[in-house]
């Protein structure tokens, strides 16, 4: 996952957890599960500066949006999700060891489409 992905998950976290009323600031630790550096900062400082009133950055609750998909992170799901084009990969690989597949083969390309 790069750093880009982890940041814009844990941005919609916040934002998330803000618009549920949640505080961030009142939290022991809003992101236990993240190693102590200057991304976890940055994300926490982000969301407190824009979730708070008063601050030039406050972005009102009826203005935030929050996307999640799965954990959190934001898989490429069109036109297919990574993991099933490696499955798919996988079993054109392993197709000629067995021959029987042929008959009920699945055959999509990598643009999702049937063929």
């Amino acid at each position: 996952m790069t750093l880009g992905n982890r940041l814009l998950g844990a941005l919609r976290l916040g934002l998330m957890l803000s618009f549920l009323g949640f505080s961030v600031v009142s939290a022991a630790d809003p992101l236990p599960s993240w190693n102590d550096g200057k991304t976890k900062q940055s994300v926490i400082a982000f969301v407190e500066k824009v979730t708070k009133e008063g601050s030039p950055e406050f972005v009102p609750a009826d203005r935030r949006i929050a996307t999640f998909d799965n954990d959190g992170t934001l898989w490429a799901e069109q036109p297919l999700y990574f993991q099933l084009i490696y499955a798919i990969d996988k079993v054109k690989e392993m197709a000629p060891q067995h021959p029987e597949w042929k008959k009920g083969a699945l055959r999509i390309d990598h643009q999702g489409r049937h063929r």
